[in-house]
């Protein structure tokens, strides 16, 4: 599988909801790269939102469909407005962020998940959220900190 570029829409905003599916402090994430900066991010796996779909209710089908998994529990975090250039291109992105715990367990003990998206494969890994807090860059920009806002797990 070669590096995945993921496209916006020129000169519109998109609804995208994105899954916060985390296994104790890692996190589901695929790398996308930026060919115009060599730049790579980790994203979580997301999708448009449809016209008359709710942010949730797209989540659900975006991760049927993607990785063949149900989610058993979908909350919403909140939201994330992102505005960047990508490969040469303004975007503009209105993240409805959820944490979702998926059904099939046997998810979480995987070294990698294969993600179909569109007919295009590409893979996503589980990294630690601690990576993201030095070096790696996680995206859209505030989702570090939004998973922070609402980590039960911290004292």
């Amino acid at each position: 599988m070669t590096q995945r570029v993921s496209a916006g829409v020129a000169g519109a905003i998109r609804p995208i909801a994105s899954a916060v599916i985390r296994a104790g402090e890692r996190i589901l994430v695929w790398e996308d790269l930026n060919p115009a900066t060599g730049e790579v991010v980790a994203v979580p796996l997301a999708g448009g939102i449809e016209f008359g779909e709710t942010g949730e209710a797209a989540i659900r089908r975006e991760l049927l469909e993607e990785i063949g998994a149900a989610a058993s529990l979908v909350r919403y975090l909140g939201m994330i407005e992102d505005i960047f250039e990508w490969n040469g291109q303004k975007r503009h992105e209105l993240h409805l962020v959820y944490e979702v715990e998926l059904s099939d367990q046997r998810i979480l003990e995987l070294d990698q998940v294969d993600v179909v998206d569109d007919g295009e494969r590409y893979v996503a890994r589980w990294r630690q959220l601690s990576d993201f807090r030095t070096d790696a860059r996680l995206a859209p920009e505030g989702l570090l900190a939004l998973i922070d806002r609402h980590d039960t797990a911290k004292p």
